[in-house]
């Protein structure tokens, strides 16, 4: 069954590189892509139907953070992975407070990203998400 995909990434090399390996690699089908934060809370509002966003963390404007905080309302069968060269310690648990279901370093965890996605399906339960306190959106 096929993933409807949003990619959150603003470098044009990588996100034309993404495409067809997230492509290839997975069931994922890239129907939106989106540079800034505001383009991908755009996206994802005008688009109940997506099973997963795919999301760097710096972006032109705004951050990935800003669109994961977005995310609190999704179903539990939308998914919100952040792929990032800035995977810290402290990301990781900021990006898992705010609901993200898996966190990606590029750079050293890109096969663990592929696998990830074989294993997300639509329609299936994730976890129950809760509201982050407004300190938490600040990146």
């Amino acid at each position: 069954m096929v993933l409807h995909a949003l990619l959150v990434e603003d470098n044009k090399v990588i996100r034309d590189n993404l495409i067809p390996t997230l492509e290839a690699l997975s069931e994922a089908r890239v129907e939106g892509v989106a540079e800034t934060e505001a383009e991908a809370i755009a996206w994802l509002e005008a688009h109940d139907g997506w099973d997963i966003a795919v999301v760097d963390l710096f972006l032109k404007e705004g951050s990935g953070l800003g669109v994961l905080a977005s995310c609190q309302t999704r179903r539990a069968s939308q998914r919100v992975i952040i792929f990032s060269n800035y995977a810290t310690e402290e990301i990781r648990r900021r990006a898992a407070e705010l609901g993200a279901d898996a966190i990606f370093d590029k750079s050293t965890e890109s096969t663990a990203c592929w696998t990830s996605l074989s294993v997300f399906r639509p329609g299936l339960k994730g976890r129950a998400r809760c509201r982050p306190r407004r300190s938490d959106l600040r990146a």
